[in-house]
């Protein structure tokens, strides 16, 4: 799947006041993302797919679809802690134009690491798509062992790739020794784009990109020439705004970003909430220093 090599965006979903989703904001910002990235990610973490439902997930994936036209490949999150239930609802999807399923490992359960292969060998059964898996132990409570990935990659055909976000350069040093070349090892830490890289990895699937695409995607294609001395300067740039994103949560710093850059307002679903005031100058004077986008 060389066309999920690169930069994806995490996209946010951008909501109206009253907390119905803002079409015309979202079609503003795939406009805006398809400037820079290379493929979309759609119903993810970011997009706050928690406080979605079913209904409205198919309605933005259809709107993108239409909007996006077949220009860049489009990945789709599909997520849950009961197997049978989610391999059910991946059984069941029929979207055209959709490459591969982003499944992040189950949260609250906290199943042993042959759990985590058995859920994803069962759904790899039932899926109608490729599947990439999710590691963000910060969020599951379990960390996916290069081990149990390497046997996915050994066992499974349908599972083709990994967003690891567990935070460890050396896990990804792991994972980019062990894992057969075809096999997509996408970083999920904006912060780690150049040393996952460095380490062999094929891209990255970012949440800063919603608002950077373009600066994004310079970082990568510098890392993929070798020059490791540009792809430094430009992401040293980019750090202290990175930093200040993840201050007060995900998507709230991203969507205060966006607001800033005229492209969303700042409208979350609770329990989720906007930065505070404060945090939103820090962010402003952040985005000021860096300039043009």
């Amino acid at each position: 799947m060389k066309e999920l090599n690169g930069i994806g965006v995490a996209l946010v979903t951008p909501f109206q006041e009253n907390g119905k989703v803002d079409f015309t904001a979202l079609e503003r910002l795939i406009r805006h993302v398809s400037e820079g990235v290379h493929f979309l990610v759609v119903a993810g973490t970011t997009g706050e797919t928690m406080t979605l439902s079913e209904e409205e997930q198919y309605a933005i994936l259809d709107f993108i679809l239409e909007i996006n036209a077949g220009k860049l490949p489009i990945v789709f999150g599909m997520g849950g802690s009961d197997t049978r239930a989610l391999a059910g609802r991946m059984e069941k999807f029929d979207k055209a134009g959709v490459k591969a399923f982003l499944t992040a490992s189950p949260a609250y359960n906290k199943p042993t690491q042959e759990g985590v292969f058995r859920h994803y060998k069962y759904l790899s059964e039932a899926a109608p798509l490729p599947i990439i898996v999710y590691n963000v132990p910060g969020r599951t409570a379990v960390n996916v062992l290069p081990e149990t990935v390497f046997r996915m990659a050994d066992e499974t055909d349908r599972i083709i790739g990994i967003k690891e976000a567990a935070g460890s350069i050396e896990q990804v040093m792991k994972l980019a020794a062990g894992l057969p070349q075809d096999f997509l090892l996408l970083s999920g830490d904006d912060p780690l784009l150049v040393p996952h890289m460095a380490c062999g990895g094929h891209g990255i699937i970012s949440v800063v990109a919603n608002a950077y695409p373009k600066r994004f995607r310079e970082i990568y294609e510098s890392c993929i020439k070798a020059d490791y001395a540009n792809a430094r300067a430009m992401n040293y740039q980019m750090t202290p705004l990175i930093h200040q994103l993840f201050a007060e949560g995900n998507p709230g710093g991203i969507k205060e970003t966006l607001q800033h850059l005229g492209i969303c307002k700042n409208h979350m679903r609770l329990p989720l909430y906007p930065v505070s005031k404060a945090h939103s100058q820090v962010l402003y004077r952040h985005i000021a220093e860096l300039g043009e986008r």
